[in-house]
């Protein structure tokens, strides 16, 4: 194995805190092209689906990516716009929003580059930006508030896969989860509380999340433990009784039980009842993305009202609202604590110019 450095290295350069933003991922344009390289990328991913791996790729290969990228490439024309992919759009906002925070916050110098799971940005693009950039301390957040293998863990795995590369690693830390932070529980609240104040409020409240396999909950995958609890603490702090919201699963595929109930079956339910207005929020979706806005404020509001419902109100995710970008830059600002650049103490004297002095007299590069 080659094992790659930053390139340019001076004795004299400053280390800094780099901090990666990641999320899932987004095709480079809506076409079955496009569609057909993110979609072997992201369904190859063995924390993605849990199957025989010889089995899966003749079904992959031979099924799958021979029909679903013309599919998915109409749904993904339904939700882009003239600057791109919402999800991309989103996210650099947020990569910009949370440096511009913490570069106000921080006592020393920090630089935030954002990443995707699959796709481009690639992780390893991101990770080399931080290294060039003089980061020798990195901080990694994966916009999923709540922690599965199959988004958290392999976001966990293409980080390994990278720096296992790197001939210097630097000090790292990996925020899991923040399913419960109290800063995010009242982000969300705030904004359906917005939603209302401008809308009215709705009969019920629907909680979607993505969905996973349910064997996975049987495996140990605490996913489905933490949206429950993400949509319980909303719900008390928005004083809601029992009966005024629920929580449920969308975006299944294939033909394995997923994590139930369905979210495009309990929206028929209720349009079948007459109920009127329905207001459905993505906790799970940091940005919104073709789930929200194809799946959910398209999709299923047409199940809805084809159901007999009335109208179905999604309530956008948190994007690049201005409490979520101060609850993230204080979640980070939470987890480097004790390292320099958020003001602990210097485990080591360095003085550039003498650091580069000696260097030079041992006979290193200029």
């Amino acid at each position: 194995m080659r094992y790659t450095a930053k390139q340019g290295f001076r004795h004299d350069d400053t280390p800094r805190l780099g901090v990666l933003l990641t999320n899932l991922g987004t095709p480079d344009a809506p076409t079955p092209s496009a569609l057909r390289r993110y979609l072997a990328e992201f369904l190859a991913d063995p924390r993605v689906v849990e199957a025989p791996r010889l089995l899966w790729r003749i079904i992959l290969h031979g099924i799958v990516l021979r029909t679903r990228p013309a599919k998915s490439a109409r749904a993904y024309s339904e939700v882009w716009t003239a600057e791109g992919s919402p999800l991309l759009l989103i996210a650099r906002a947020q990569a910009e929003g949370v440096a511009t925070r913490l570069q106000e916050r921080l006592a020393g110098p920090v630089v935030v580059e954002l990443a995707m799971r699959y796709g481009t940005p690639s992780m390893a693009e991101g990770l080399r930006k931080l290294r060039q950039k003089g980061a020798e301390r990195l901080l990694v957040l994966p916009l999923y508030p709540q922690y599965s293998g199959a988004t958290t863990a392999s976001t966990f795995d293409a980080l390994a896969e990278e720096l296992k590369r790197w001939r210097w690693v630097p000090e790292l830390r990996f925020i899991g989860q923040y399913h419960d932070d109290a800063a995010y529980i009242e982000c969300l609240a705030n904004s359906i509380r917005e939603h209302w104040e401008h809308h009215g409020m709705g009969e019920k409240l629907l909680f979607s999340f993505h969905g996973t396999p349910q064997s996975y909950l049987h495996k140990g995958d605490p996913y489905h433990c933490q949206c429950q609890k993400t949509a319980r603490l909303v719900a008390e702090k928005l004083g809601l009784s029992a009966d005024a919201w629920m929580v449920t699963f969308q975006s299944r595929f294939g033909r394995e039980v997923w994590l139930q109930p369905y979210t495009d079956q309990t929206v028929e339910e209720l349009g079948r009842t007459g109920m009127r207005t329905l207001d459905v929020i993505c906790p799970g979706f940091s940005a919104d993305c073709l789930e929200t806005l194809e799946e959910i404020e398209g999709e299923n509001a047409g199940i809805f009202e084809q159901a007999g419902g009335g109208r179905l109100r999604y309530i956008r995710a948190l994007n690049d609202r201005s409490d979520h970008l101060d609850m993230l830059a204080g979640l980070v600002m939470d987890h480097v604590q004790g390292w320099p650049e958020a003001g602990g103490r210097p485990r080591a004297l360095r003085n550039a110019a003498d650091t580069r002095r000696r260097a030079l007299a041992m006979g290193a590069d200029a």
